[in-house]
């Protein structure tokens, strides 16, 4: 039998979560409705989770010193990390001496956040069928990995980054110079490693959202949302939908894939894992074990949403998966380099046939920062993706 206690007592089960973005934001809201004390840490204040959280904390999480001290003072039961940014050595620690409970633990926390760490589990442990790829320390290793088969084009990429960051798509060896840099400068963490990936030709890309949960049988069982069609444009996606339509086969497939992943990092909780689709061929792309900003749609396609299915997970509660209707988000961004925007054109954005926005509260806009989503249900995917964009185009940021 699963007990949370009350928040803010001695009875209360707290969970803390390292990273308050948005995506922390709705896990921290989930946990909330189901009774759990939650503290929100993250590297800069105001974060959009702190405003949500019983408590807040700055601090910078790659200090392995300074995240232990935290952890030691509020005591938390159970640790969500929710960015790349964490001394994941000291999470290690903290779970083998009993401190807490890592989701969905240590050991696969520290394989995801380094894209050297789950390639080469996909790909070399387990068998999984990915794009051609090398890791480089120097521009000169870079030249040569490229020069010795990854070809051009190619993607390079740092093994820590998010969002896009310090990704670039490099054309011929005349980019390779700014690309390098780029990667160097655009990473969570510099590790002074980068990956080269050969430019896979797909028909799209999906995010297949896997959960592992206890199930009736008293035992983890591993289920799967509907696929989620995503667009990127530099590395970071713009918009979302579910359910991708796909072959039998390459579903199958993909579901495999993303069982094999999920069973090899162990553990409890939501992962997003990001597949190539051609045909029906499926190749392994990337896996976060956390819920995916490609997810944000099922906020209005599924009865749990990601952030509701992760905080179950966490917790040990049943979990459903199950697909309501069609849907989409798009991505409103800041447009501007400014603090504390304002949102115009909000009236009219909800004024769109079965939309709703989620605007995220970060206290700081950059031109390309994801600022809010727009999100959409409707009869068909293609109406719901027309809904969500429309929407989306009609929020203006504005500097008051």
């Amino acid at each position: 039998m699963i007990k949370v206690g009350t928040p803010l007592s001695a009875t209360a089960t707290r969970v803390m979560l390292l990273g308050s973005g948005e995506l922390g934001k709705e896990v921290i809201i989930a946990l909330q409705r189901l009774g759990v004390e939650v503290i929100a840490v993250d590297r800069y204040a105001n974060a959009p989770g702190h405003q949500v959280a019983h408590r807040a904390h700055v601090i910078d999480m790659t200090d392995g010193v300074a995240l232990r001290a935290l952890i030691e003072k509020e005591r938390p039961h159970i640790i969500v990390p929710e960015i790349e940014a964490i001394a994941t050595e000291a999470l290690a620690d903290i779970e083998h001496d009993g401190l807490a409970r890592v989701i969905p633990t240590a050991r696969a926390v520290q394989l995801t956040m380094n894209r050297e760490g789950i390639r080469r589990l996909a790909a070399e442990e387990l068998g999984l069928p990915t794009s051609a790829y090398a890791f480089a320390e120097s521009l000169d290793e870079l030249v040569a990995a490229i020069d010795g088969g990854i070809g051009y084009p190619c993607i390079i990429k740092p093994v820590m980054s998010s969002s896009g960051k310090g990704q670039s798509l490099v054309q011929d060896k005349n980019e390779l110079a700014s690309a390098w840099d780029y990667a160097k400068s655009g990473g969570r963490v510099d590790r002074g490693r980068v990956i080269v990936e050969a430019l896979v030709r797909f028909d799209y890309e999906i995010t297949l959202l896997t959960v592992r949960a206890i199930g009736a049988s008293g035992d983890i069982e591993t289920a799967f949302c509907a696929p989620v069609g995503h667009i990127q444009k530099q590395g970071d996606y713009v918009e979302s939908w579910q359910p991708q339509a796909m072959s039998e086969v390459a579903l199958e497939r993909a579901k495999g894939i993303a069982r094999a992943v999920t069973e090899s990092l162990g553990g409890c909780g939501l992962f997003g894992v990001e597949l190539f689709i051609a045909g029906d061929e499926v190749l392994f792309s990337e896996v976060s074990p956390r819920p995916h900003d490609t997810g944000m749609v099922t906020m209005v396609t599924q009865w749990q949403n990601e952030f509701e299915l992760h905080a179950r997970a966490i917790l040990g509660l049943p979990v459903d998966t199950s697909l309501r209707n069609a849907g989409a988000s798009a991505v409103i961004y800041g447009g501007m380099d400014a603090k504390g925007i304002a949102f115009a054109g909000i009236d009219q954005a909800l004024a769109v046939p079965g939309t709703d926005l989620r605007l995220f509260g970060k206290p700081e806009a950059f031109q390309r920062r994801r600022m809010g989503v727009a999100l959409a249900r409707g009869e068909s995917v293609e109406e719901a993706r027309e809904r969500a964009t429309k929407s989306a185009t009609l929020v203006e940021t504005i500097c008051p």
